[in-house]
């Protein structure tokens, strides 16, 4: 079943300037971990914002959960943003917080602003967040400062935070780009075993192509914002990587 359809969606800067994305269209599937992959420049970090309207698209249509997503007002956007967990390349984490503060924080979108600035979550958000920081392996660094941990356990941290949310869909931008090969692959993996227990569906740009072929089932191939790819991991090969990659400049 799709949860998620992209049709014709382009998207320029500027009103004269070049288009980003030229028409993209495709579909995500409720137990999808979707690659979006291409040379720099293609697109790729522009398509996962303009999903949560980070990014405003100059024309097309968005359809989460059968909801117009470029037709919601201010107020419309930010309910549905609690449901679109985002994990960042450069985690995005408040430094001088601590992890456990960071991670409460996925839940700001559903408690009031004087909970948010007082931190006065519920024992139930307490419990939720104590837990998931377990199942991301960090529950000995709950009252550590963000900036004393290591560029993997950070971006932990973000898929704690982001779980927190209840999200019925995963945006990762670029999530492995700020670490060494290692750390990248048990962190797609994680991130992989998580959309499974908690049966939320994944869309992922990643630069790293053999990550991609390693953790994801489906596979989105752009170059310089035209689509050149949409289907199973398993149809990629070579020359259709190849083409994918054509314009990379070394």
């Amino acid at each position: 079943m799709s949860i998620l359809s992209v049709k014709d969606l382009r998207v320029r800067y500027s009103a004269a300037g070049p288009e980003v994305l030229k028409g993209i269209s495709f579909e995500v599937d409720e137990d999808d971990f979707f690659a979006i992959i291409g040379p720099s420049g293609a697109g790729k970090s522009t398509l996962i914002r303009c999903i949560n309207r980070l990014i405003e698209p100059t024309s097309g249509q968005i359809e989460l959960y059968r909801t117009d997503v470029l037709s919601l007002n201010a107020r419309q956007l930010r309910q549905l943003r609690r449901g679109m967990g985002m994990i960042f390349q450069e985690f995005n984490l408040v430094n001088r917080m601590s992890v456990m503060d960071n991670v409460l924080s996925g839940r700001l979108g559903y408690v009031g602003n004087l909970t948010g600035l007082f931190r006065l979550f519920s024992k139930e958000d307490i419990a939720r967040a104590l837990s998931v920081l377990h199942r991301v392996g960090l529950s000995d660094h709950v009252d550590k400062r963000a900036d004393d941990l290591s560029g993997g356990q950070r971006q932990r941290v973000g898929i704690a935070r982001a779980l927190m949310q209840d999200p019925k869909l995963l945006l990762l931008d670029e999530p492995t780009s700020s670490l060494d090969p290692k750390i990248s692959r048990e962190v797609m993996a994680l991130i992989m075993e998580i959309a499974g227990e908690y049966k939320v569906p994944v869309l992922c740009n990643i630069h790293d192509v053999q990550l991609a072929m390693e953790f994801c089932n489906k596979i989105i191939g752009l170059q310089d914002g035209v689509k050149m790819f949409d289907g199973p991991t398993s149809k990629m090969n070579a020359k259709k990587l190849d083409e994918i990659y054509a314009m990379e400049v070394l």
